[in-house]
């Protein structure tokens, strides 16, 4: 039997990425959201680290939306002991489009194709192996889950063949979904119509069924969380810095809090629930803030309450101000003493005056 890391080896990893972000905005107004900073380093990293960990070298990125940030910020992806490739979307063909339009650029006859939004902690071997050990021309990912009735379920024989699959529904035969993780023989990626926008869970799949084709999935309840909202995208990022979700980027330095060596925190502040405080950021004495994306350049004055938010480059919180699941853009100001609660968003820029948006009558 083929050791594992030789299966890897011979495996092409394709990661989708041309998704707008657009749950996120403003976040993603500049950014794509695959390069939004998540414990410290752009989250497409932490997936890249994973997959180089699990021994694949050759990556393929598809991307569409702002593709220029994926290439100038990884290159030839010799730094991280990757060779990536880049493949651009005029058009957004969707997941199976996407997948299609990356086929000349494959090296193997076997892809491990990857959502970009997805924060995830399955073993990337193991699924492998499956796939192989199946002889199988396609392998899911799936996902066991407590309450599987918002999302589309993925039932499998006691041979771990898929059997179907389903849309959301309130009665779900099984605790299995899709979890947006894929092994692809390359004949079967060749047989997706080209350029043509291709969904891969309501047209690529049901057809190999079908067809009778080989399609089994991997089940596990390893760690998953889609990154697509403020919500999410603190609550992984939180996840990452306390050692919940896995990456080989920050193994051995988890805690409360991730802190760049730039960064200056007063004295008396309370850095909680992993919270990440980004590159020359500032914190003033007295200021509190708990599971929160603080970037760079961010000040935060004394005083401050900052929880579940995700402060973007070069914004400043005033003194006394309290947020809780906000997002603040680039450049954003917020006044002292203001109160930005229960989703308030600001856009890049926007300026708020002391005093000038408050939920409690006296502050």
């Amino acid at each position: 039997m083929t050791d594992t890391r030789s299966l890897a080896a011979c495996t092409d990893a394709v990661i989708l990425v041309g998704g707008k972000g657009t749950r996120l905005r403003p976040l993603t107004n500049t950014i794509p959201k695959p390069m939004l900073p998540v414990a410290g380093y752009p989250f497409l990293q932490h997936l890249l680290a994973r997959i180089r960990e699990a021994g694949m070298t050759h990556v393929v990125l598809g991307t569409s939306f702002k593709a220029e940030f994926f290439e100038e910020f990884f290159g030839d992806g010799h730094d991280l002991g990757l060779e990536i490739e880049y493949v651009v979307e005029d058009q957004p063909l969707g997941t199976g489009g996407g997948i299609r339009n990356v086929l000349d650029h494959l090296r193997h006859e076997r892809a491990m194709v990857f959502n970009g939004d997805v924060l995830g902690g399955t073993d990337l071997e193991a699924v492998l192996r499956t796939h192989v050990d199946n002889d199988a021309e396609v392998t899911l990912h799936l996902l066991q889950v407590a309450d599987p009735r918002a999302f589309g379920c993925v039932p499998t024989d006691a041979d771990g063949r898929v059997t179907d699959f389903l849309e959301k529904t309130e009665d779900p035969p099984t605790d299995q979904i899709n979890a947006g993780c894929y092994v692809f023989q390359r004949s079967v990626i060749a047989e997706i119509p080209a350029d043509k926008v291709v969904s891969v869970e309501r047209e690529v799949f049901p057809a190999l069924l079908e067809r009778d084709a080989r399609v089994y999935g991997h089940v596990d309840q390893a760690y998953w969380r889609d990154l697509g909202t403020p919500a999410d995208f603190v609550r992984g990022s939180s996840d990452l810095v306390r050692g919940i979700a896995p990456s080989p980027l920050i193994a051995g330095r988890h805690g409360e809090a991730l802190v760049d060596p730039s960064a200056g925190v007063a004295g008396g502040v309370l850095l909680l629930g992993g919270t990440v405080v980004g590159r020359g950021a500032e914190i003033g004495a007295g200021a509190r803030v708990d599971t929160s994306v603080i970037l760079e350049g961010v000040v935060i004055e004394p005083g401050a309450t900052v929880e579940r938010c995700v402060i973007a480059a070069g914004a400043r919180i005033g003194a006394r101000a309290q947020l809780t699941d906000a997002v603040v853009g680039e450049g954003a100001v917020i006044g002292a003493r203001c109160e930005l609660i229960g989703g308030a968003r600001v856009w890049p820029g926007v300026q708020i005056p002391d005093g000038g948006l408050r939920f409690s009558p006296d502050i």
